[in-house]
């Protein structure tokens, strides 16, 4: 870009030049910013879409399941009495999760905790599929430890 003052005789005024040199400057670091801003905005909005998880109760994602089909979750609830099922000589557990009344059917492919049993506390990671079944993620069975400690035991005993 040539720049030719008013007056014709060729020669820039050292003022009009430090003005057009400085906006030159700002219109690039504008735009630098911008870029980096966008960037920057399009890397969170990616690695939150991917890493955000809801932890909910089973009655909460039961009283509307669509709304929470294929979202990633870890849901909380109590495994119901005779349930689990095992298929024989795998590692395949199929059973039924309830919190306040409401029942979701599960299913999970892995070693599951020890404290893993009728009426226990559990927390499941992974996702709700078209058909209203929680499928559950490699490990994401966690069982909660039962208290040793009851109300209404006798003092001073054990396990009461």
């Amino acid at each position: 870009m040539r720049l030719t003052p008013p007056d014709g005789n060729g020669i820039l005024k050292t003022t009009e030049f430090r003005q057009t040199l400085m906006k030159t400057k700002t219109i690039k670091i504008v735009v630098t910013a911008g870029i980096f801003v966008l960037a920057l905005g399009g890397l969170f909005y990616t690695t939150l879409s991917e890493g955000t998880e809801y932890y909910k109760h089973v009655d909460e994602v039961m009283s509307d399941p669509g709304a929470w089909q294929g979202k990633r979750l870890q849901l909380h609830g109590y495994v119901v009495d005779r349930s689990i099922l095992r298929k024989p000589d795998t590692l395949e557990y199929r059973f039924q999760v309830q919190s306040n009344g409401k029942v979701v059917r599960a299913s999970y492919t892995g070693v599951v905790p020890d404290t893993f049993k009728d009426g226990s506390e559990v927390v499941l990671k992974g996702r709700l599929d078209s058909n209203d079944s929680f499928l559950v993620d490699a490990n994401g069975v966690m069982a909660k430890c039962p208290s040793k400690y009851q109300a209404g035991g006798t003092p001073g005993k054990a396990g009461s």
